[in-house]
């Protein structure tokens, strides 16, 4: 048997393993393991194993996802989330489907010190849905927006999943968070311009929220300085060299834990609470990129990558023809797979590929993230859906997905753009570093 059919019958194992809902982590080594024990024989493939999460734990770059996390989850505990969507709600009060709109600037910001879509989707569903439907908006577009609106939160630096990406395709953290930043922006004026149009067409489910005076807006905003304190010192701080990315997760999470104490929203129980969660979450995440390394160097093993690659050169096609295949693939396996299950089982496969056709891994990864977004909210597997259920059982699964509808457009425009503009994700990192 072949190397080539060997990784190709690992594939659609691993695929049928997620399927039947094993852990993806277990999925990845034992398919990784047992692919590779295939071609080298058991014992290399032991050594492999063996040695890589050792390799992984002298990664310096991996202590930043604790410490994002930390802050992320510090951050959800204490009163910035509604502070800030106050804020946001002053900005656009008076205006019809100002409240859609001051949750969507909500999420991007609270995607900024966040770093997860799971987190944002939770905390703005607390905070924001309640507010919409006491204003009278229709339940189908309050969940479409919270639910659309807090996939930014992976998307808008820091991210987790761009965290994990640099370590599989080893690029540059900051390079990444740059070229975040723009597609991240655009993507939230995309989803306003959505509800726009929404509420000039249907007024009546998107009610314009009582006006504020200019007194009342430039103290809600101040309430903002909690969030712009943190990003500007741990964010801006790696855009402007002053940290590495790790030196500024642990900055970031510093001051959240200090402000959250000194504004008395934070108590001990709350912080160990927030510890628990970290740990747990981190090792989850650590097993689940302990099995990637695995499956990545079996696939290098198999040579899949460089005979794909090879092959597409040789049909002629052109390289936005493949583009557009790969999105195609991550739009229906985001049906079905969760974000980091979609990166780590394409990534050895489609990345060499695109690096061969001339595109920016950097620009990639920010592609793969949007596109991965769209699988947040969309059935099966929307995980973003699910947590609003979770919270607001009185909206059935239906109703959310009805609003979340018209929100797929500002994602699809989304990825057109940077696609025919890779210079919306390249040229600010290209400008910094």
């Amino acid at each position: 048997m072949t190397p080539q059919l060997v990784g190709i019958i690992a594939i659609f194992a691993l695929i049928g393993l997620i399927f039947l809902r094993v852990p993806v982590a277990v999925a990845l080594l034992s398919v990784g393991t047992l692919g590779y024990a295939a071609i080298d024989g058991m014992r290399l493939a032991l050594i492999s194993v063996g040695t890589t999460p050792f390799d992984l734990a002298q990664s310096y770059s991996l202590s930043v996802v604790p410490l994002f996390l930390l802050m992320g989850v510090v951050a959800s505990r204490t009163s910035m989330a509604s502070e800030l969507y106050a804020a946001a709600n002053a900005i656009f009060s008076g205006r019809k489907g100002g409240l859609a709109m001051a949750t969507i600037g909500a999420c991007a910001g609270f995607g900024a010190i966040c770093g997860s879509s799971l987190a944002t989707a939770s905390t703005m569903t607390r905070v924001a849905v309640p507010q919409m439907r006491k204003f009278g908006y229709s339940d189908s577009i309050a969940a479409g927006v919270v639910a659309s609106g807090g996939t930014l939160g992976i998307l808008i630096p820091p991210s987790i999943i761009l965290v994990i990406y640099s370590i599989i395709a080893q690029e540059s953290v900051p390079a990444l968070f740059a070229a975040a930043l723009f597609p991240g922006l655009i993507l939230a004026g995309l989803h306003i311009g959505v509800i726009v149009i929404l509420a000039r067409k249907w007024p009546k489910e998107l009610p314009a929220s009582p006006s504020l005076t200019i007194g009342e807006r430039v103290r809600a905003i101040g309430m903002m300085w909690k969030m712009a304190l943190i990003f500007s010192i741990a964010v801006g701080g790696i855009y402007r060299g002053w940290f590495s990315p790790t030196e500024a997760a642990a900055v970031g999470a510093f001051l959240t834990i200090l402000i959250g104490f000194l504004s008395g929203q934070l108590s001990i129980k709350a912080l160990y609470s927030a510890l628990v969660e970290t740990i747990s979450t981190t090792g989850a995440l650590f097993f689940i990129i302990f099995g990637a390394f695995v499956f990545a160097y079996f696939m290098v093993q198999t040579q899949i990558p460089a005979t794909l690659g090879v092959w597409i050169t040789g049909l002629g096609v052109s390289p936005l023809f493949v583009i557009l295949f790969f999105v195609l693939v991550y739009l229906v396996l985001g049906c079905f797979l969760d974000t980091i299950s979609m990166m780590l089982i394409t990534l050895p496969v489609f990345l060499p590929i695109a690096e061969g056709l001339g595109y920016s891994a950097v620009w990639f990864g920010i592609l793969l993230v949007i596109v991965a977004e769209i699988g947040l909210i969309t059935p099966p597997v929307g995980l973003n859906i699910f947590v609003i259920r979770a919270q607001q059982p009185d909206i059935s699964l239906g109703t959310i997905y009805r609003g979340i509808i018209p929100f797929l457009f500002a994602h699809l425009v989304g990825i057109s753009l940077l696609i025919a503009f890779p210079a919306m994700a390249t040229w600010l990192p290209n400008y910094l570093y």
